[in-house]
């Protein structure tokens, strides 16, 4: 497996970290990950995209190695696509293709939105816009949301990385040997053991959520060619009808499926980049 180059992106109010595959001079490709995960997620398929693209995949703010938001601050949605259009910026990427799985499709797509001009393709996986809210729940979430505290994720120490890996796979049914690249690049050694670099903010339900009509009125904003992969079975949090109502919001989009579950680019790996390939084309901006 081709070992990634390690790049630090300074903006002006904390430090980003991100993980690059392929030559400095070839396209760009910017990557981002979902919820709890970090450039690891990309550790199987970005070597399979490299040789045509420099494929930079960013870790999010309180994830991975970047850095955690100052105390007293919170995990917002639109938080995130401030600072991948920052980390843009300061990659002086002019132009770019985007990639996102999970939160990172929702936030990727959500970029493309507010930079029409910057972002020449969307590959989606999993994931197209935010979680929404259908009004059911709002008042109870927000309620809890303002009442919670951080979770002890973060305060769990495992005895090693193999121990780390099992409590994952447990809690997310991902198969060991596709959570290791995650998870070693998760943790951090300390005297007490292996813990969770993440930001155990993270955990944090979000007290307000966009309304779908919202979502889909940005998602009209989308302007790139988008294509946009989904699990068959459908993961129950991302209803195949809601996904597919969505894509029909954006002009130019590809929707597909593909047999396995939520981190599909992780279990078939091969199949994805053939995907990504196919709709990236050769590397000359549109």
């Amino acid at each position: 497996m081709t070992e990634p180059r390690e790049r630090d992106i300074a903006l002006p109010h904390l430090r980003l970290r991100a993980q690059v595959w392929g030559d400095d001079h070839a396209p760009p490709l910017l990557a981002l990950h979902g919820w709890l995960d970090n450039a690891g997620s990309y550790a199987f398929l970005a070597p399979l995209l490299a040789e045509r693209w420099q494929v930079i995949a960013l870790e999010l703010p309180g994830h991975g190695h970047s850095d955690h938001l100052p105390a007293g601050t919170h995990y917002h949605f639109i938080d995130y696509v401030r600072a991948v259009l920052a980390a843009a910026e300061a990659l002086q990427l002019s132009s770019y293709r985007l990639l996102g799985h999970s939160l990172g499709a929702g936030i990727a797509a959500m970029v493309a939105a507010a930079t029409p001009e910057r972002v020449e393709q969307l590959l989606l996986i999993e994931g197209i816009g935010p979680i929404a809210d259908d009004g059911h729940h709002t008042l109870r979430r927000f309620r809890d949301a303002l009442t919670s505290s951080a979770t002890g994720r973060s305060l769990r120490a495992f005895p090693s990385i193999d121990h780390a890996i099992s409590a994952r796979t447990i809690a997310s049914g991902l198969p060991a040997a596709q959570a290791r690249p995650i998870v070693e690049r998760g943790l951090r050694e300390t005297d007490g053991g292996w813990r969770w670099r993440s930001d155990p903010r993270l955990n944090r339900p979000s007290p307000l959520r966009l309304p779908e009509a919202q979502v889909r009125a940005l998602l009209r904003g989308i302007e790139s060619p988008a294509a946009l992969l989904l699990a068959d079975p459908a993961t129950p949090y991302l209803p195949r009808t809601q996904m597919e109502e969505r894509a029909a919001c954006v002009g130019r989009i590809e929707v597909s499926t593909l047999q396995g579950g939520h981190h599909l680019h992780l279990e078939h790996p091969d199949t994805v980049a053939a995907w990504a390939h196919r709709h990236l084309g050769d590397g000359v901006p549109a």
